[in-house]
């Protein structure tokens, strides 16, 4: 699969999408769903085009993985989230429920949440 330039994520990075930005460094850029799963609801994407967590693993510089999983850490720091805590999500390919063939991971907080997959 290669990487889809016009996908919305690509797009937001190159300014033609407004989001709502709650972290931007050098690598990674970090901002609210704009359908919101939970009263927290960030996505952290790397600048990068990588189309999965395979892609980024393999690809990616490792200033970029750091900088990726640093971002991470920082936003949930700065939100306070570890004290209710929190689920981090990173869907993958079709059976994963990847939407976006952008790499990116959710952030969600802020109430319970629940088993992360029904039983059975």
């Amino acid at each position: 699969m290669t990487y889809d330039d016009n996908n919305i994520f690509a797009r937001i990075l190159r300014s033609e999408i407004p989001n709502e930005t709650v972290y931007e460094d050098e690598h990674v850029l970090a901002f609210k769903d704009i359908n919101p799963q939970a009263p927290v609801h960030i996505l952290v994407i790397p600048k990068g085009a990588y189309i999965s967590i395979e892609d980024f693993g393999e690809n990616a510089s490792a200033e970029e993985i750091k900088a990726f999983h640093a971002a991470v850490s920082k936003i949930v720091r700065e939100k306070n989230l570890s004290a209710q805590g929190f689920r981090t999500i990173t869907n993958t390919g079709l059976h994963g429920g990847q939407e976006v063939p952008h790499f990116h991971l959710h952030i969600l907080a802020g109430k319970p949440l629940g088993r992360m997959l029904p039983e059975g």
